[in-house]
């Protein structure tokens, strides 16, 4: 598909991308950064969502929690997310107020203050949630599973940092990291609503025009080839639930075998969702997994899990056990699926079934204006809007001899780890 998007790039490099969509008086307003746990060095884990924190602790105009009422009693809804590629901040607005997060994303790009009260308050903020995070089975066992897929790339690293960074950055650590990457040459300004484009961008051009681009520093980073011979991870602790997590190394985001990837995930354990935000969801009943693992009653629950990264990532296979059953019968139903396909048994019944939810879901992810917007900064993060725009069309194409090449030169058993996570039973090591 082929959209009508205003795009355009400042002298100080901002980068904005306007969708008119005149359906309802609502525009949601997006401010992307190229900056997550993905550029973080050894000693300051977690700094990126740490600073993303600050951008809420007040600038000279606006102090720290003048903005939460006032979006609020304009109707509106504002957030933020770091994840490992990317920063981003959101606001979505009735169409008459949205200048007040404009004025205030282009404010706290540069005017930021990061003071040590509010640097100290956070700190310990951000390791009481790393502390709530570390008693959830399924965090513990993520991390475990991610620090042995990846030997030296920073995908590693937990995006909140690990305990000991957090407690010892210090407030220049901090602002150091804004000031290096909270830059308008860093950045996507994306809108999506009721709007006139045109009159829009030059609206930003005399909101944006006086602050400088800066120098952006990358440290260079290691690739990380696939996943070498089988690993294994096992946890204990507290709780009644054996959880299964089955990790291999997923193509990047601008590979066109992510496609491929979206269709044999699709087979397997019915489509992951590729919008982070949220939208819709479709059944995943009629899956392979689901068939033979649910209906078998060897699990409760069966998932699959994929994202779009600038580095090859992880593809997840995640399945919560039936009390009566254990691991390894998990395991073994998996590879036999994964053999029956890489065995080409697929029809092209299934093909299409596969294709059509893997669509549906897509469409869920895109339906509402704050959607819209999302979609316009998050596919610039890792390759561009076009991505976006062929992503229904590069579905259709995926053939059964796709989705078999997938399954031997990604899903190997060999190119892989297994984590488990076990109640603790008397006698049993954490």
């Amino acid at each position: 598909m082929t959209e009508n998007i205003l795009r355009t790039t400042l002298d100080n490099g901002l980068q904005i991308m306007l969708k008119e969509i005149h359906t309802a008086p609502i525009i949601s307003h997006w401010v992307w950064y190229r900056v997550g746990s993905r550029n973080e060095l050894t000693g300051l884990t977690g700094i990126s969502h740490w600073a993303e924190h600050m951008q809420f602790k007040g600038t000279p105009k606006y102090p720290a929690g003048a903005l939460d009422k006032a979006i609020s009693r304009d109707g509106g809804t504002w957030n933020a997310f770091t994840y490992i590629d990317w920063t981003a901040f959101y606001a979505t607005m009735p169409a008459d107020k949205i200048g007040l997060p404009i004025d205030l994303e282009a404010d706290r790009m540069h005017n930021s203050l990061y003071l040590p009260d509010e640097v100290a308050s956070e700190r310990t903020v951000i390791i009481s949630e790393r502390e709530g995070s570390e008693n959830e089975p399924l965090f513990r066992l993520e991390e475990a599973i991610r620090e042995a897929a990846f030997e030296r790339h920073p995908y590693r690293n937990e995006i909140i940092g690990s305990k000991a960074d957090l407690q010892t950055m210090t407030r220049d650590d901090l602002f150091a990291h804004y000031q290096q990457h909270y830059a308008p040459n860093n950045a996507v300004l994306a809108m999506a609503g009721d709007f006139e484009a045109e009159r829009m961008l030059d609206h930003l051009k005399e909101v944006y025009k006086d602050i400088p681009a800066r120098k952006i520093e990358r440290h260079p980073i290691l690739p990380e080839g696939p996943i070498t011979g089988e690993k294994r991870i096992s946890l204990t602790g507290p709780g009644e639930t054996t959880y299964l997590n089955m990790v291999w190394r997923a193509p990047e985001g601008k590979n066109a075998d992510v496609f491929s990837l979206a269709i044999l995930d699709s087979i397997l354990t019915g489509p992951s969702s590729l919008n982070m935000f949220g939208g819709g969801g479709t059944s995943n009943r009629t899956s392979r997994l689901y068939r033979a693992l649910i209906d078998s009653q060897i699990a409760i629950a069966v998932s699959g899990d994929y994202t779009t990264t600038i580095d090859p990532y992880l593809y997840t296979i995640s399945a919560i056990l039936h009390p009566e059953h254990n691991p390894e019968e998990a395991v073994q139903v998996v590879d036999a699926e994964l053999e029956r396909i890489r065995q080409g048994k697929i029809s092209a019944a299934e093909l299409a079934k596969a294709v059509k939810q893997a669509r549906a879901l897509f469409a869920y992810g895109t339906e509402n204006i704050t959607n819209q917007a999302y979609w316009l900064g998050h596919a610039e993060m890792f390759d561009t809007y076009g991505w976006f725009e062929n992503f229904l069309p590069s579905l259709e194409k995926v053939t059964v001899t796709d989705v078999i090449r997938i399954a031997e030169d990604y899903l190997a058993d060999d190119r892989r780890v297994i984590g488990v996570y076990a109640p603790q039973t008397e006698g049993s090591a954490q």
